[in-house]
């Protein structure tokens, strides 16, 4: 089959952190680069010559026969020329991004070149920034001339064209070098891979009119808070976000010395009697100031098209150990849990809309906050359809260590039998009859540690989760909950042991598939594999055994990977709970996507995933409902067996909430 490496220059004036549907809405056209099988790679001058594609490309796109290579082309490329009258169906495109990131890789080109070591003959160049900035965007508003063209800057742009020949080149390369387990081998990957695409293109409907509300309301909040600030320090500071001033006035007006100005920092020192008054209210001006969900509101008001709809918020494989979906512009997946109930919520969004929402509502922020999610709607004449996986996590967790207990209880829930899982555990935990649980003792003994506990957490990831739900424990009590917790879960503790056991073991032995009950390790190359039950793999770039960087005499399993918080690619460690965590999350993951098609084949037309919960707009009639749904996403999958417990539950609505 004929192989076409296909890429695209672009200029527009809507900038792309907008999101990609809205920029390529308006996007023009000014270089095709493109090169077939193993020819050299050509830069088409579009500006110049005046026609967008070159009559050969032209011809190759009409030829269903040829495959399509190209850089976050699914998302990108295939957008802008969609906008310029050139459909590409989605099943003809090989995105070499997403094999990247399928195999647990960044997705930058440059980057990939690195760890590629791609040879610098062919290595995205790196003054493509510079080149960048010059041609695809409007010049400083500072500037005479606002726009680079060929006649301007005729040398800078014979070095475009040359650029973006080089990056067919690199990704030429990347595309025969990197792993295709995944994607595009893996052909229920690869037709997940096209339904993501369909879900970004159908995108998901926006109340524009709360949007813009809400904005405005922001806007007044913000200059109520900085007033207060203002007459608070007398005149000293002008907002609350002057981060050193207001530590220094702390300090020297009250006394109150802070190790930093986070959230959970500001919260706990609230809480203390001693405080002096005015202190307090400074730190509460503080908290609502700081409460960056409510940018979100901007951000969605630049990407949504004219349609009312916006495009493009999910990245396929997006959280590079588990292939989970990942958030784009918007990013949906970070939405705050709001603190109030869902009526409260909906008469707020009326009020925000109404234009006095200031006026009305105290904390006005924190408002904001709780009515983000309701920005997502159904369009006209259909309704949200929502259904989540119930505590999949834990579930998948016990059925991956055969704790046989816990299976049984999930099914006794499931079937109306028996508690929810976190009476049970709190019951263990503190050797209680299930009907003497109390509610409290059901969050703190219950909840807390199956949330903290489950991948090899101790007593700091106890004290996270704590933090969280306002739990306070002495260290003592932390470490004996810890402790009662593992006892009560022997399987599963043993399940960190062995995956790390096998991983190692896998090292020991290049190509001999070692196996910890469902799960194997593989060493392969400079991979270290885990097979998953699903028949996908988690990967792990260039494997070794090295001195532990914590414990002395000991040794860690480390690997290359993308630090989850700089975002760079790096020498990552990890450990038997850690290998639990991503397989497990991973499982999770391929329970929901393997049940998405089956969705979608009903009538339940997907328009967003949040971790482990579908969001469905269908027709407002009675025949689409949270059961139907949640019967589809609760279906045990081909490669699982009934000693899976699966159950969904969800519901429906016109606007979008946390349940």
């Amino acid at each position: 089959m004929t192989t076409l490496f296909l890429d695209t220059e672009t200029f527009c004036e809507t900038p792309i952190g907008n999101g990609t549907h809205a920029y390529a809405a308006d996007a023009e056209v000014m270089i095709v680069s493109y090169a077939f099988d193993d020819e050299p790679a050509v830069s088409w001058d579009a500006v110049t010559e005046g026609v967008t594609l070159p009559p050969r490309v032209e011809a190759a796109l009409a030829d269903e026969s040829i495959n399509i290579v190209g850089h976050n082309f699914a998302m990108f490329d295939r957008n802008v020329l969609r906008h310029n009258d050139i459909i590409i169906p989605i099943s003809r495109i090989h995105d070499t991004m997403t094999q990247a990131l399928a195999h647990g890789m960044p997705g930058g080109l440059d980057k990939l070149c690195d760890i590629y070591r791609v040879p610098a003959a062919l290595a995205k160049s790196k003054e493509g920034r510079r080149l960048i900035m010059l041609f695809c965007k409007p010049l400083p508003k500072n500037r005479k001339l606002r726009r680079a063209t060929p006649e301007t800057h005729p040398v800078e742009w014979d070095e475009f064209l040359d650029y973006a020949r080089l990056d067919i080149e690199s990704m030429r390369h990347l595309y025969k070098h990197m792993p295709r387990w995944n994607y595009p081998d893996n052909k229920e990957e690869f037709a997940l891979y096209c339904l993501d695409q369909t879900i970004n293109d159908r995108g998901i409907a926006i109340d524009t009119e709360l949007v813009d509300a809400a904005i405005t309301t922001v806007a007044h909040e913000k200059g109520r808070l900085n007033a207060e600030v203002h007459v608070a320090t007398d005149g000293e500071l002008q907002s609350a976000m002057q981060r050193d001033l207001l530590l220094k006035r702390l300090l020297e007006a009250y006394g109150v010395g802070l190790p930093d100005m986070q959230k959970a920092t500001l919260e706990r020192r609230i809480m203390d009697p001693d405080l002096p008054l005015a202190a307090r209210e400074l730190l509460m001006l503080r908290l609502e100031s700081s409460m960056t969900s409510v940018t979100k509101y901007k951000t969605l008001a630049k990407a949504v098209s004219d349609d009312g709809r916006f495009r493009g918020g999910l990245q396929f494989c997006g959280a590079p150990r588990t292939g989970r979906w990942s958030g784009r512009t918007f990013q949906p997946h970070n939405l705050p849990r709001p603190s109030r109930k869902a009526a409260a919520i909906e008469e707020a969004i009326e009020i925000i809309k109404s234009g006095v929402g200031d006026l009305l509502l105290d904390n006005t922020n924190s408002w904001l906050s709780d009515a983000i999610r309701g920005c997502i709607v159904a369009g006209e004449g259909n309704k949200l359809v929502v259904s989540d996986l119930s505590n999949i996590e834990g579930r998948v967790i016990a059925w991956l260590a055969g704790e046989d207990w816990k299976l049984r209880a999930f099914r006794d829930y499931d079937e109306g039998t028996g508690p929810d899982i976190y009476v049970q555990t709190a019951a263990g935990i503190l050797n209680k009859p299930l009907d003497k649980i109390t509610g409290l003792e059901r969050q703190n003994y219950g909840k807390v540690p199956e949330l903290a506990c489950g991948f090899g957490g101790a007593a700091g990831a106890f004290a996270a989760m704590s933090a969280i739900f306002g739990l306070e424990m002495s260290d003592e009590e932390v470490t004996e909950v810890v402790r009662a917790w593992r006892a009560k879960h022997p399987q599963i503790v043993s399940l960190w042991y062995g995956l790390e056991d096998a991983a190692r073991r896998a090292l020991d032995v290049p190509g001999t598939a070692c196996r910890y009950r469902g799960v194997s390790f593989e060493k392969w190359r400079s991979w270290l594999l885990m097979h998953l039950p699903s028949g996908r793999r988690l990967c792990y770039a260039h494997p070794l055994i090295v001195d532990h960087p914590k414990f002395e005499n000991a040794t860690s399993i480390s690997y290359g990977g993308v630090n989850s918080y700089t975002r760079r690619w790096e020498r990552l460690h990890t450990y038997g709970g850690k290998l639990a965590e991503n397989g497990c999350q991973a499982t999770a993951r391929d329970v929901m996507a393997c049940n998405m098609p089956a969705a979608e084949g009903a009538g339940y037309r997907i328009v967003l995933t949040v971790h482990d919960e579908l969001v469905t707009e269908t027709l407002d009639n009675p025949s689409m409902t949270p059961v139907g749904l949640s019967a589809i996403l609760a279906t045990t999958p081909r490669w699982a067996d009934d000693t899976l417990p699966i159950a969904a539950a969800g519901y429906e609505a016109k606007r979008y909430r946390k349940e």
